[in-house]
């Protein structure tokens, strides 16, 4: 007997690893440099920010799943 009032247990989607990002696109705007980025190994992407030339990019979103 199922109740109404529980959740589905979650189940991991993939394995986690370490994504390596590759640069699909970008555009310079007021705050810095946009990039939409793909990890080349599981195809998630998520947009960063680079404000400043010497500072790593920062995530803008959340990742996304390429299914």
């Amino acid at each position: 007997m199922t109740s109404l009032h529980t959740l589905p247990v979650p189940h991991p989607t993939s394995a986690a690893h370490e994504h390596a990002w590759l640069i699909e696109s970008r555009h310079a705007t007021s705050e810095g440099v946009v990039l939409y980025v793909r990890c080349g190994d599981c195809g998630t992407r998520r947009v960063d920010l680079q404000a400043l030339p010497a500072m790593p990019p920062a995530a803008l979103s959340a990742e996304l799943d390429a299914r």
